[in-house]
């Protein structure tokens, strides 16, 4: 019972913070730098940060349903640009810094499995590391250790893979913009919930499925 009232009271903070972040987030969206902010959060995050742009994504294009499809293309230029940061964290930096990112996700034991994956079809694996919520930056990291695919396939894979993701999302929007954003914000609570187990069954995809 201890235990369960705790984690309660963590989801329940959990999302107080991100009701916060969603007001400076829809307030932030109407800013000049709005997309530059965008662009470099994709461009990390495929590499080594843990949140996935789509949050912002869906932010700007809520408030801005038109513009969807540019948010989206900004979104993909963002990530395929910072999946080259992740083939040269791979190649050049990998014991410095790849080693330690992935030992703080807690995937390392498979980094194995996913060379083992490239090996098999290099452009389907960084395909669907790039559409679905598996951590990309696992991916990218990987592609870059001795070179274990060239940066051409990197670049296809990763432009189709992450392009059909967020546009995907961006179409959505630009389609049910309005009525998306009065659904966000009735089911705001349980979204986020949502949004944090889909995380994290990204990371136990890595670990126990690959």
């Amino acid at each position: 019972m201890k235990y369960i009232k705790g984690l309660e009271s963590l989801i329940e903070k959990f999302i107080k913070i991100l009701h916060r972040m969603k007001v400076w987030v829809e307030n932030f969206a109407s800013k000049p730098y709005s997309l530059h902010a965008l662009f470099w959060i994709a461009f990390i995050e495929a590499s080594f940060f843990p949140i996935p742009p789509d949050v912002l994504l869906i932010a700007l294009a809520v408030e801005a349903p038109k513009r969807s499809f540019k948010f989206a293309l900004i979104c993909t230029l963002g990530s395929v640009t910072g999946a080259y940061l992740g083939y040269l964290i791979g190649y050049s930096f990998f014991e410095i810094i790849g080693k330690p990112i992935l030992n703080f996700y807690g995937i390392l034991e498979k980094f194995e499995a996913v060379l083992s994956l490239y090996q098999q079809n290099g452009f389907w694996a960084l395909f669907v590391a790039g559409f679905t919520p598996i951590p990309y930056k696992v991916f990218t990291i990987a592609a870059g250790f001795n070179q274990t695919i060239d940066l051409w396939t990197l670049t296809i894979g990763s432009f189709i893979g992450r392009a059909s993701r967020f546009f995907l999302v961006g179409g959505l929007l630009y389609i049910f913009g309005p009525q998306i954003k009065s659904f966000i914000d009735k089911y705001f609570d349980k979204l986020s919930i949502a949004f944090v187990v889909l995380l994290v069954l990204g990371f136990i995809a890595i670990k126990w499925i690959i």
